[in-house]
């Protein structure tokens, strides 16, 4: 190709490019919300993190803190996670921008079965999000993967690694670790998680204004679970750990 050639062809990119980012919505906030239902977690519990969600999503101060974004909207998807080649898109990207919208997101989070799974590798549940946000039709000015669960990684790449390729990319990772002491399915071992918010905090969240937000358990996950959307969606600074007052 000659020099006039390689002009031309790269004039042709660039409006390529540009045509498919004008087809990509502005949003405040694109999230992908990855939740654990490994081993670990019992189907009692399994529920629980579900409707801590759904509630989440219908209460008023999830619909004002999206109200008071530059656009009034967001973009979200629900991830459910486990083994390292284990996972699963429940509900796909979906535009909110109300309380309609939100309550739409809700029903169809609530009407969707929960999966289930083997180990915990929050290292895959990372690099599964990651190409989630390439042409999803959505340009947010915040990127965020936010994942819950109770146990630390013990299956896939070290945590780490998948933790430095989203920060690569300019995607922030927030956390909600849970404190559990249940007893465990499938005859495995209680996790020792008395330091899993340490352990969070340490090697799983990072970018800017990351955070987490401690459940001291999974019948405390509905308040961790407002107080974290609340905060990701407003987008306001403030601790990188949030424990909640004891009710």
């Amino acid at each position: 190709m000659n020099g006039a050639g390689w002009i031309v062809g790269g004039l042709i990119a660039l409006a390529m490019a540009g045509s498919a980012a004008a087809q990509e919505l502005p949003v405040d906030l694109e999230i992908v919300l990855a939740v654990d239902v490994s081993g670990s977690v019992d189907d009692v519990e399994a529920q629980q993190q579900r409707e801590g969600y759904v509630e989440a999503f219908r209460d008023p101060l999830v619909h004002r803190a999206i109200e008071q974004g530059a656009y009034q909207r967001i973009a979200v998807t629900y991830v459910e996670w486990a083994s390292y080649n284990d996972q699963r898109t429940i509900v796909g990207w979906t535009l909110l921008d109300g309380a309609e919208a939100c309550e739409r997101f809700a029903s169809m989070l609530a009407e969707a079965p929960i999966g289930r799974g083997r180990w915990t590798s929050i290292s895959g549940a990372i690099d599964y999000a990651l190409p989630l946000f390439d042409g999803n039709g959505f340009a947010g000015e915040r990127r965020v993967i936010d994942i819950s669960g109770d146990g630390t990684n013990n299956n896939g790449r070290p945590v780490e690694d998948a933790r430095w390729d989203a920060l690569d990319r300019g995607i922030v990772i927030n956390g909600l670790p849970i404190l559990n002491d249940r007893p465990q399915p499938f005859g495995m071992p209680t996790p020792r998680q008395v330091a899993l918010d340490d352990y969070y905090e340490r090697w799983v969240i990072g970018g800017p204004g990351s955070f987490m937000v401690v459940a001291n358990d999974f019948e405390d996950f509905r308040r961790a679970v407002l107080a974290k959307l609340v905060r990701e969606i407003a987008g306001h600074d403030g601790p990188t750990r949030v424990v909640l007052a004891a009710r």
